[in-house]
């Protein structure tokens, strides 16, 4: 027989909770220290004599290709070995190498040391998601789920907080600091030295994680659960299309709020001649509500829609929050008034939220459970390629070759809410029908 989920045989509740939390927390550590590069991004390019697209691709290339590529693998080792050991590798090697970008004197030192990030902060997500399955039977498992899938944008918001508050601490002490054995350091790199120290603290802290026994691993004649490699095959080569054109249509909408996520303090740096540590309190607070609204609130309204019998309804909400962060995330571009251009980012970050959810419950509801997390993985991957490494690149290359001005960053963020928000909103809208094909096919009922 399967293996049984008996509560029994689970941690204690509140033991278990007390991992979520820790886990919650080396989530939202890694995207400070994942983030805080988009808070120093002119700085950076004064002291190491860099172009805006070399900065895109150290924001997005140099972390996501190594980042997605290595999740692959570390994912895999997290269903065979300790967890714990691989989240507690994976947070000294991101910490250290955060350290390290803080060491930089070139733009090929601060690449590597953005490529040692991705790497380190690969192994978090798949072993953290593992580790909570073991924690709790699955009938309580959505609520610790949710509340580490909600440090997306609470993660992202208090990089953008906390980044701040490092960045106006730091920036008093003046533009040179002397420190003890490390000499003399730019405000910039003292601020990655500072932020991965967090990272570090909470490495002694998994310590106190015990890796707990594996669950539903098994079948009645005891072997490990498996999907196949040729029914896994064959499977998605019959629905291809109806994957293939999703995963493209959310990759490129991902570009647009990740390219905004990465521009904006540049934006308001350069055309409102705001102080750093002030946007960033700023803009972290809008994401952190926001986009956690966003969240709630698409998935809402999908359910509500799925109910009436649409069963596309997950991405058809995604489409209408794509055009409405258009629509919004443009103007807050082209607003001269800095005070109006956050009041429009506020509707446009939640718009950006929607999608974080909608994408992969749009995957597990045609994918079979057997399948179901071999496609969350292919999602990710490909989904993170396309919109880590186009978003912030994009918004580089229109200022450094379409217009050769590093002031003109308000009409290249609004050329990529544009672009990306029509083009992206097409491609879904062309999915549906591939989409309904294959929700068809898979669920025995009729394409509404």
């Amino acid at each position: 027989m399967p293996s049984s989920e008996n509560e029994a045989v689970y941690p204690k509740p509140a033991y278990a909770w007390y991992v979520v939390v820790i886990l919650f927390i080396a989530f939202t550590v890694s995207y400070i220290d994942r983030q805080i590069i988009s808070l120093l991004v002119d700085p950076i390019k004064a002291d190491l004599d860099i172009s805006d697209t070399q900065i895109g691709l150290l924001q997005g290339f140099a972390f996501t290709v190594f980042y997605t590529f290595a999740g692959i693998p570390l994912g895999r080792l997290a269903d065979k070995k300790n967890r714990k050991v691989i989240i507690t590798i994976g947070m000294l090697m991101w910490s250290i190498m955060t350290a390290f970008c803080g060491l930089a004197k070139s733009f090929s030192h601060l690449f590597i040391g953005r490529i040692g990030v991705g790497i380190g902060e690969a192994s978090l997500s798949p072993a953290s998601n593992s580790l909570i399955s073991d924690y709790f039977p699955k009938n309580k498992r959505g609520k610790p789920v949710a509340l580490y899938f909600m440090g997306v944008y609470v993660g992202v918001g208090l990089s953008f907080i906390l980044g701040g508050l490092v960045v106006g601490m730091v920036a008093n002490a003046g533009d040179v600091i002397m420190l003890p054995l490390l000499g003399e350091l730019s405000a910039w790199q003292v601020t990655f030295i500072i932020v991965s120290i967090p990272g570090l603290l909470l490495v002694p802290l998994m310590a106190t994680v015990k890796e707990p026994f594996r669950q539903g691993t098994i079948t009645a004649d005891g072997k490990e659960v498996d999907g196949g490699l040729a029914a896994t095959r064959d499977f998605f080569k019959t629905h291809f299309k109806a994957y293939a054109v999703m995963f493209l249509g959310f990759g490129l909408a991902g570009s647009m709020a990740i390219g905004f996520f990465a521009w904006t303090t540049p934006l308001f740096n350069r055309i409102h001649g705001w102080e750093t540590s002030r946007i960033g309190l700023t803009f972290g607070s809008i994401v952190m509500v926001m986009g956690t609204l966003g969240i709630i609130l698409g998935g809402a309204v999908a359910d509500k829609l799925l109910q009436k019998g649409h069963q596309h309804a997950y991405i058809k909400v995604a489409i209408w929050a794509i055009l409405g962060a258009m629509v919004f995330a443009g103007a807050a571009a082209i607003v001269p008034n800095p005070y109006l251009a956050w009041a429009l980012l506020c509707p446009a970050v939640a718009c950006f939220g929607m999608p974080v959810a909608l994408a992969p419950a749009a995957v597990n509801y045609i994918t079979p459970n057997q399948f179901r997390g071999q496609a969350i993985a292919i999602y990710i991957f490909v989904v993170g390629l396309i919109n880590n490494n186009i978003g912030p690149i994009s918004v580089g290359v229109l200022n450094d070759y379409l217009f050769n001005d590093p002031m003109a960053i308000n009409k290249s963020m609004l050329i990529i809410a544009i672009v990306f928000g029509i083009i992206s909103s097409l491609i879904l809208v062309w999915s549906v029908k591939h989409y309904n094909k294959s929700a068809a096919e898979i669920l025995g009922n009729d394409p509404s």
